[in-house]
């Protein structure tokens, strides 16, 4: 039976919401009131599940405001009140917004955190849509990722271009264009090197790459999205400052979500960065990359239970059974 967003969401953040929503409902046992300490508690809680210090303070300081607004007295409003900020504060940019054709998506990252297996997820998930996918191989410094590009093109049932282990970046991204466009391909995804301990070579690198695609595809969409392990805290909140310092981020793709209890993290990187959150890994299937959907993340951290007409409102139509995902990268 397939599941929908709501309940994707909620299955995959039950790490995060056992410990930050548990540590919320003990804060409010112990004060029935609205007090001072019930907000230090809380940001010290929302600081802990890895939402940044910033951020936190932020939401207290909504908190407080929306409390004076609605005039709430009791600690055991607080909670709906701050799931209400939190998708509030989430929105904006999440949607991907592809309609020109071939619309080109380039995905940038270190090795382990998931960006071949996300490329392959996201490729899977368009063609479910109906839509005429190409893969290009352009991170050609590791060769065990063209090759495992190549294993999900195959799975997904995408087309896909690659050249040889040590080959010009670029001209991988140039012949994969030139075949988007000749076998009229609605979108075009590109496999990037993430190196970013020479910064350098990853600029030239990403610039010669968007000369090329500024030649080719000058009034087609595009999107540049940095993929992050969610189980790696705040340290993804530095790597993406690290990235946003040298090429152009259009989106978050975090993955792993499913496996940790920092899920919090999702809300630093869009509050502290601003950088929109495109794409969620919730689970191992292929089918388990899900569109960033605030609503349904704020109750995915804070409800254990998924509404019903929540539930309908978004469910996922794709029931055919999908192939776990591979080894780790």
């Amino acid at each position: 039976m397939a599941f929908g967003i709501f309940k994707k969401f909620n299955l995959g953040l039950k790490k995060t919401r056992e410990t930050m929503s548990g540590a919320i409902d003990a804060a409010i046992s112990e004060n029935e009131d609205i007090t001072d300490q019930l907000y230090d508690d809380l940001e010290e809680i929302l600081i802990m599940g890895d939402v940044g210090m910033n951020t936190s303070a932020e939401i207290c300081e909504k908190l407080r405001e929306y409390v004076a607004k609605h005039h709430l007295k009791k600690s055991s409003q607080v909670k709906g009140a701050i799931k209400e900020i939190v998708s509030e504060m989430l929105e904006g940019g999440e949607d991907m917004g592809l309609v020109t054709m071939p619309s080109i998506i380039l995905v940038i990252g270190v090795n382990g955190v998931g960006k071949t297996t996300t490329i392959g997820k996201m490729a899977a998930m368009y063609k479910a849509q109906g839509k005429k996918v190409i893969l290009g191989a352009a991170d050609t410094f590791r060769a065990a990722a063209i090759d495992q590009l190549e294993e999900w093109a195959n799975r997904a049932g995408v087309d896909i271009v690659k050249h040889h282990e040590g080959a010009d970046p670029a001209a991988v991204v140039f012949d994969t264009i030139q075949a988007g466009i000749a076998r009229d391909a609605d979108i075009i995804i590109c496999d990037t090197a993430g190196r970013l301990h020479n910064k350098k070579n990853l600029m030239d690198e990403l610039a010669k790459i968007y000369r090329i695609i500024d030649k080719e595809l000058p009034y087609n969409d595009r999107e540049s999205l940095l993929v992050l392990d969610a189980t790696t805290g705040q340290n993804a909140v530095n790597q993406a400052r690290d990235f946003k310092n040298v090429c152009e981020i259009t989106g978050i793709v975090l993955t792993k979500l499913d496996g940790t209890a920092k899920g919090g993290v999702v809300l630093a990187i869009k509050n502290d960065l601003k950088v929109p959150v495109k794409f969620v890994g919730v689970g191992e299937k292929i089918d388990d990359l899900q569109p960033f959907n605030p609503k349904a993340f704020a109750d995915g951290l804070f409800d254990n239970e998924v509404k019903h007409d929540e539930e309908n409102m978004f469910m996922d139509t794709e029931s055919e059974e999908k192939p776990a995902e591979e080894k780790a990268e």
